[in-house]
């Protein structure tokens, strides 16, 4: 089992099987929604998810019909989506979850939308915590 929470805590999440085609979304969609470089999508099967708590905290939007985003209404954390056409799963962003996940993305998409900032191979100095010199 999988848990976890939005930023504020307000919203608990539990997901009791796989996480499957998980990507790194690079699309402008994605990357608005997500406020960063790239947003980290997987799939869980609708009946294998659970808000544990908080339910009254989401708020959807709708950017198109049938398309459902639920995300919690005090701090904006994206929690979930949801497709009209695809009510067997939900799609979940990864960056909820508080513990490890033993799935691993399969690959980076809308490549020739990404922010043209963003050097996925970039050889970066990597630091367990904020840089070097940073108050």
């Amino acid at each position: 089992m999988y848990t976890g929470k939005c930023l504020c805590g307000e919203v608990k999440i539990q997901v009791y099987g796989e996480i499957s085609d998980i990507i790194h979304c690079h699309c402008s969609l994605c990357r608005k929604n997500s406020g960063t470089a790239y947003a980290t999508n997987g799939f869980v099967n609708s009946k294998d998810f659970k808000v544990v708590e908080g339910d009254e905290q989401l708020t959807t939007f709708s950017f198109k019909p049938g398309r459902n985003r639920y995300f919690c209404s005090k701090c904006g954390s994206p929690v979930y989506s949801a497709n009209q056409q695809d009510l067997g799963r939900i799609r979940i962003r990864l960056g909820i979850f508080d513990c490890d996940i033993k799935e691993k993305p399969i690959s980076h998409n809308f490549v020739t939308s990404k922010a043209n900032w963003e050097d996925m191979d970039a050889d970066l100095p990597r630091y367990e915590s904020f840089e070097p010199g940073r108050k």
